[in-house]
């Protein structure tokens, strides 16, 4: 899995739009909770090397415009840390604070 950084409303855009699946995770550096779960979320991450999906980071502080783009155009309600799988526009499974989960994420898949 490679992790990518959001950026840009723009970049928030081309997921929205891809046919692909993509991994959000949605940070506070802030929140002692999403540092566990970012933990966690790392560690998980690394284990699944031969996973082919795309995870996204975004820190709700330094980038709250694209947090919220996210929100808005996958239409959940905003929340850190939290987690969404995303396809084709739509948010297939979402979950936050103590119910981030990589795992719980790539059950969604199926």
């Amino acid at each position: 899995m490679n992790w990518l950084t959001i950026n840009s409303e723009e970049e928030v855009d081309q997921i929205y739009q891809s046919a692909d699946y993509a991994i959000i995770y949605k940070h506070s550096p802030r929140c002692m909770t999403s540092l566990m779960a970012y933990r966690q979320l790392k560690s998980d991450v690394n284990a699944a090397s031969d996973v082919q999906i795309p995870i996204y980071y975004v820190d709700v502080i330094q980038n709250r415009k694209e947090s919220m783009a996210i929100a808005n155009n996958f239409g959940i309600v905003h929340q850190s840390p939290q987690i969404l799988v995303v396809k084709n526009g739509e948010c297939l499974y979402d979950a936050s604070h103590e119910d981030v989960s990589l795992r719980d994420s790539l059950a969604s898949l199926n």
